[in-house]
């Protein structure tokens, strides 16, 4: 092979923001959803900073009907002079000046979400156009940046100045940032904001910062068409007004993460009316939760690190449960609910039913986990726990929650019994022994690889489709559970109940990773597990039993991405003599199909797993060159704890509203709209 001279002018140096339009995932993790809501959260994050920090008290987000975004805030303005440095405004600096911020001087802020200084220039080189008005001190400034393919230097430009920035001379007492863009379709495989993405995240970026006013306005949509009201409902006046008015709404909470631990719990039982709230600081750092216990039997601690979900936990989480099960103990000593002979109860014990709202501001913040949302510092295990056991000592002192706490402890005793008693049960579950393998023999057609990363785990419903699957599969990588009939709604359950159920105890089996507080990913027998059930209300039911079961007791099989949903085909379009045979996955293919088919066509509609043939099973389904796999993941904590709550437990109420907002029986695609798919190929 000849050899080619590499030397200095072989190197390419991208300038400005030519390596965020190069290599966009590097910068907001994908060029889908996710990233196309990750730039609209850099210019969110910028305002919610101000907020922060006591600049401001509004923002305000709106979605315009040609796709882009714009977000308004209150707070003081970029900074409008010239930077000494680069001899451009600040503004300019901003927005085209990767690893350009204020937030890298501890004096412009003290707390910050947004902590590489890339936001707003990522934003702006991700867009077809950008811009910006500051108001700031009496003044209106504006400018715009585009990106477009220059024809003279032959290569993209991206987000460049079209002009500087102008003072319009328009006096003004407003003092903020207004920033509105286009996201480029160029980039994103979609520029199709998600309302309810926007929704959930706003609404908890408002209970996170008391006082916060957010308003978000979304000009596709009228307030009708939200509602899904007719105009000729009990108030005409009123449904002609939603019939033009964009839809909007405002969060504001006076009450914060206390009111979010409330909204958390809406519907449930609850053991005292009113979450315990806690605030202080320590060693510079800022510490407030709030708690709450239910007659539910799983814990929901939700953290979050200035402004920031870490749904994989930390340091502060692990100081926030220290501290609680210390105090709680304690109490229970001193006034006499634990008897000297008797063992302190588990943090376990004492966090079951709970619901928590953990939020911690610090600086130089560091991420780690699978992704990135796992607070790394431990220098902030300390501070949680000692603010939280000085709290709620000052809490247990105060004779007004004694029954609060005297109720916690009795939930705990009881739990404590619960463990006890299923302690047995928990062990035989998860041990690798004969019983397990008994367990398993006629039920699991376990495949012959020994490869965890390379092997599926097809959770089949019933034993006829379950059959086909067996005869379809690859034995070297490919294992078969079938179910028998529906598993337990474990939602409603206890733990030494939800083992108590030999589907799911046959589940726990097959994974071979433990449940619950021993669930241990490195043990993990299969890295995709596929839920594979009907196209129908059963098969969606499953689904929404299985997933919530993995939810409660197996979230990090979630969190790690190793669940996914089987997308079988819902027709079979196809001529007689066997010229042409085409699969439609839902009923807006259908029509594409038939197309395709021409003159003669036939279609057969399938009902259920079972009418399809192995190879038919195989071809559409199973096979991983063809399929479609649906891949879950859990976008939002909150969201899914909201929505497994209301759809899988006693809120009647809640679920009729949920189905009756959402819900299209006649629509078989409907639940998939609410789902992202991704092809093994990496293409979304």
């Amino acid at each position: 092979m000849e050899e080619k001279h590499y030397n200095a002018n072989d190197i390419t140096i991208l300038e400005g923001l030519d390596a965020v339009r190069l290599r966009p995932g590097m910068y907001i993790g994908s060029t889908g959803q996710k990233g196309l809501h990750h730039i609209l959260w850099e210019i969110v994050d910028n305002a919610v900073d101000e907020a922060a920090n006591g600049y401001a008290d509004k923002i305000d987000v709106r979605i315009y009907k040609d796709g882009s975004a714009s977000v308004e805030d209150n707070g003081r303005g970029i900074p409008t002079d010239i930077h000494p440095k680069t001899k451009v405004s600040g503004v300019q600096v901003v927005f085209t000046q990767l690893h350009a911020g204020g937030k890298f001087n501890e004096n412009n802020y003290s707390f910050s979400g947004g902590l590489h200084g890339v936001g707003a220039s990522v934003t702006n080189a991700l867009s077809e156009w950008l811009k910006v008005r500051v108001y700031k001190e009496g003044k209106t400034f504006s400018m715009e940046f585009r990106s477009y393919y220059d024809e003279k230097k032959k290569k993209f430009e991206s987000g460049v100045p079209v002009a500087p920035l102008a003072d319009l001379h328009k006096k003004t007492k407003q003092h903020g940032t207004f920033v509105h863009f286009k996201p480029d379709a160029n980039v994103f495989a979609s520029t199709d904001f998600q309302l309810s993405t926007i929704s959930h995240r706003l609404n908890e970026l408002a209970f996170l910062n008391r006082g916060l006013t957010i308003t978000l306005t979304d000009e596709r949509i009228t307030m009708n068409e939200f509602k899904g009201e007719d105009t000729e409902g009990e108030d005409v006046q009123l449904d002609l007004l939603g019939a033009t008015q964009p839809y909007s709404v405002t969060y504001c909470y006076e009450g914060g993460i206390s009111d979010f631990a409330a909204y958390l719990n809406e519907g449930k039982s609850k053991l005292y009316p009113k979450p315990l709230y806690i605030k202080g600081e320590k060693d510079g750092i800022l510490v407030e939760f709030a708690i709450q216990h239910t007659g539910e039997y799983t814990e929901n601690l939700f953290s979050f690190v200035n402004n920031i979900p870490t749904p994989e936990g930390g340091f502060h989480e692990v100081g926030f449960r220290s501290g609680l099960t210390r105090v709680l103990n304690d109490y229970a000593r001193e006034n006499k609910l634990l008897k000297d002979k008797e063992a302190n109860l588990l943090g376990d014990d004492f966090r079951e039913g709970l619901t928590a709202v953990l939020s911690i501001k610090m600086k130089n913040v560091q991420f780690e986990g699978q992704t990135k949302t796992k607070l790394g510092n431990p220098e902030a295990r300390s501070p949680v726990e000692s603010v939280t056991i000085e709290g709620l000592r000052e809490l247990a002192a105060d004779k007004k929650n004694k029954k609060a706490f005297e109720e916690i402890v009795k939930k705990a005793q009881g739990a404590a019994r619960v463990r006890i008693a299923a302690r047995q049960a928990k062990d035989t579950a998860r041990a690798k022994n004969s019983i397990d393998s008994l367990m398993l023999v006629g039920k699991l057609a376990a495949c012959t690889g020994r490869k965890p990363e390379e092997n599926e785990l097809f959770i089949v419903e019933g034993d006829s489709a379950g059959g086909t699957a067996k005869q379809a599969r690859v034995r070297q990588f490919q294992s078969i559970l079938p179910l028998r009939g529906k598993p337990l709604n474990v939602e409603k359950k206890r733990l030494d109940q939800v083992l108590a159920n030999e589907e799911i105890r046959t589940i726990i089996s097959a994974l071979g990773a433990g449940i619950g507080n021993d669930f241990n990913l490195e043990k993990l027998n299969y890295h995709k597990v596929i839920i594979l059930s009907d196209a129908d209300q059963d098969g969606f039911h499953i689904r929404c039993i299985l997933l919530t079961f993995f939810f409660r007791y197996m979230r990090d099989l979630v969190n790690a991405g190793h669940v996914y949903i089987g997308m079988p085909p819902l027709y079979k379009v196809y001529k007689q003599n066997g010229s042409a045979e085409e699969y439609a996955y839902d009923d807006s293919e259908l029509q594409e199909k038939i197309e395709k088919v021409g003159r003669g066509y036939l279609i057969q509609r399938y009902k259920g797993l079972g009418e399809m043939s192995a190879e038919q099973l195989w071809n559409t389904t199973m096979d991983p060159m063809r399929r479609n796999l649906t891949q879950v993941t859990i976008e939002d904590a909150v969201a899914a704890e909201n929505m497994i709550t209301t759809l899988m437990g006693d809120r009647v109420e809640g679920r009729k509203e949920f189905l009756n907002r959402n819900a299209n029986f006649n629509k078989t695609d409907s639940f998939m709209d609410k789902v992202k798919i991704k092809k093994e190929n990496g293409d979304e």
